[in-house]
């Protein structure tokens, strides 16, 4: 029938018209920024680089080797490494940013540095409030605007960042077993060592030198 369609469409928009004075989930519009919708877990919107205890600077994950700024499709991220070294999460000297810079005005929020980056040392945040009066210097985010805690990171993706400690404290174990292993295999090799070096060296009889 002709005009079905259109009767149908309005039957559905008043439907929620007189829904929305009796059920709360009917009432689409969300008065921002007095309300606010949460955000689900998945969400995300611009990179930030991750530390580990209350230092930005001696507990960043981040090791500069450049990956992440490589693979970025926009070529947004400008990297320049440490002429020195520090340790990292198992205790093996690593370099560090020294410069490490985003252009949010750039990034297409595509998250392949985070899939790309092998010390979890990069994640996707889900800070959206980021208008500023200045399109260029204001949107240029310095190593200190993206560094941001751990436990800010438990705080939007709880489930996410769970398994991301879970693999870490795995191969920060995995790291002390075989140092511990090689220290005992070498202390063996030491003890073995010493005990050849102490037993007495055999001395020919008489017999046998003189035939």
């Amino acid at each position: 029938m002709i005009g079905m369609g259109i009767l149908k469409g309005m039957a559905v928009t008043l439907r929620n018209f007189a829904g929305s004075y009796f059920e709360k989930d009917r009432l689409i519009t969300v008065q921002y920024p007095e309300e606010r919708s949460p955000l689900p877990e998945n969400y995300r919107n611009f990179p930030f680089l991750i530390f580990d205890g209350n230092d930005p600077q001696a507990g960043l994950r981040c090791v500069a080797c450049q990956i992440c700024e490589k693979e970025c499709p926009p070529q947004c991220i400008y990297i320049t490494k440490s002429k020195d070294k520090k340790p990292d999460y198992i205790g093996k000297p690593q370099f560090y940013p020294a410069i490490f810079d985003i252009d949010i005005s750039v990034c297409m929020s595509c998250q392949i540095c985070v899939e790309v980056c092998p010390f979890e040392a990069i994640k996707m945040d889900k800070d959206f409030e980021l208008s500023k009066r200045e399109r260029f210097d204001n949107l240029l985010f310095r190593k200190e605007q993206l560094s941001k805690s751990n436990d800010y990171y438990h705080k939007i993706h709880p489930v996410e960042a769970a398994a991301v400690d879970k693999n870490l404290a795995d191969a920060a174990a995995v790291a002390e077993a075989k140092k511990k292993a090689a220290a005992e295999a070498a202390a063996k090799a030491a003890a073995a060592k010493a005990a050849a070096a102490a037993a007495p060296t055999p001395v020919a009889s008489p017999e046998s030198t003189s035939s």
